[in-house]
């Protein structure tokens, strides 16, 4: 399906009450707002992530043509995750969500999650619920992961003996080793699983004591890298978790892909580590907030999906605290590249019309 009507888009730029302008001239929130022309929607998405670009995200044209609008919105940590503070991304939301309410006039705000943004979406509807100006009047989820930390740690390489050497190796914990598998036993799956969290743990104890460590010499914080992050053992072996997608991760090769200094996590402060990736310390789990969500919520979940499966869809899908909840599991890969976006816009679409009047 091709964009038949022709579809505005607007830029639109704030301030944030603990971010002004940049000295050379830019704000900290930014985005575009998409709409069809000559429009003006009751009813608006907004979309947004930890660090990824959503300015232009795949649905707003979509969902524009549907006659939504679509604020694609970016907090000040666009790009910049390694200072990433769940707080201060939460105040930028809020801006984007008074802007709709405010200048574009819109009744109806539908927070979408999609990938990481959906416990970020969750994390802002749980804090903002009690005021009916900055909360969203619908939640919907796409292809999201559970949370940061919990994504960070199935795709965790737990044979990462030294952290600061990215070709330490366990032999024995090492799922690319073909004694292992795949498929893989169950017993191996089990202490693979239990040594990811592990591991997790030992960076989060680290970032502890590293952080005590500089703050008493006067310093504020220090950069770190995490390698080896895409290692689940689902990339390799179908039978877990199963659905009809390929074998490998986004990057496609995932023995390669774990080898490059690209992925998750790979350049963090220690504020960061503790703020979004580690187990013990982030609020950037959905099971902290999606219990928390009571109003309308559709999880939207692609079988093709190679990094985010059907298990996560029905723990998000479960864990919401709504009485009006849907799940949908559709055909398609994680951003739905394959040609399935006119059809999700239609589901979700007509999800949003049946609670729309």
């Amino acid at each position: 399906m091709t964009i038949e009507r022709e579809i505005e888009r607007e830029w639109v730029s704030a301030v944030a009450p603990s971010a002004g302008e940049a000295g050379h001239g830019s704000k900290p929130c930014q985005g575009l707002y998409h709409r069809a022309a000559g429009a003006k929607p009751s009813v608006a998405f907004v979309a947004t992530h930890y660090e990824v670009d959503f300015a232009e995200h795949y649905l707003a044209p979509y969902l524009a043509e549907r006659g939504y609008g679509f604020l694609g919105w970016n907090t000040r940590y666009r790009g910049n995750e390694a200072f990433f503070q769940l707080d201060r991304a939460l105040e930028d939301i809020e801006v984007g969500v008074r802007w709709l309410r405010d200048a574009a006039d819109v009744d109806t705000v539908v927070l979408l999650g999609n990938s990481g943004g959906g416990s970020l979406m969750a994390a802002y509807q749980a804090r903002a619920q009690s005021d009916a100006d900055v909360a969203g009047d619908l939640y919907v989820s796409i292809n999201s992961h559970p949370g940061r930390p919990e994504v960070l740690t199935a795709w965790l390489d737990p044979s990462v003996t030294d952290e600061t050497d990215p070709l330490s190796v366990d032999p024995e914990l090492y799922m690319f080793d073909p004694r292992h598998g795949p498929p893989y036993p169950k017993a191996f799956v089990e202490r693979y699983r239990a040594a990811q969290v592990a591991r997790n743990q030992r960076i989060t104890a680290w970032a502890h004591q590293e952080r005590e460590r500089m703050q008493a010499a006067g310093a504020f914080d220090r950069m770190f890298t995490v390698p080896r992050a895409w290692a689940d053992l689902r990339f390799a072996d179908l039978t877990l978790d199963p659905s009809d997608r390929a074998a490998g991760c986004y990057f496609g090769d995932a023995q390669q892909a774990n080898a490059w200094p690209f992925g998750l996590a790979r350049a963090c402060t220690l504020r960061s580590w503790l703020e979004m990736w580690s187990l013990e310390a982030s609020l950037c789990r959905g099971s902290l907030h999606l219990p928390k969500i009571t109003v309308p919520a559709l999880v939207v979940q692609s079988l093709g999906d190679r990094g985010v499966f059907p298990s996560d869809a029905h723990a998000i899908h479960d864990a919401l605290g709504s009485d009006d909840t849907t799940l949908e599991l559709v055909p398609g890969e994680h951003y739905l590249e394959d040609g399935g976006r006119p059809a999700v816009a239609d589901l979700i679409s007509d999800w949003v019309r049946e609670r729309h009047s």
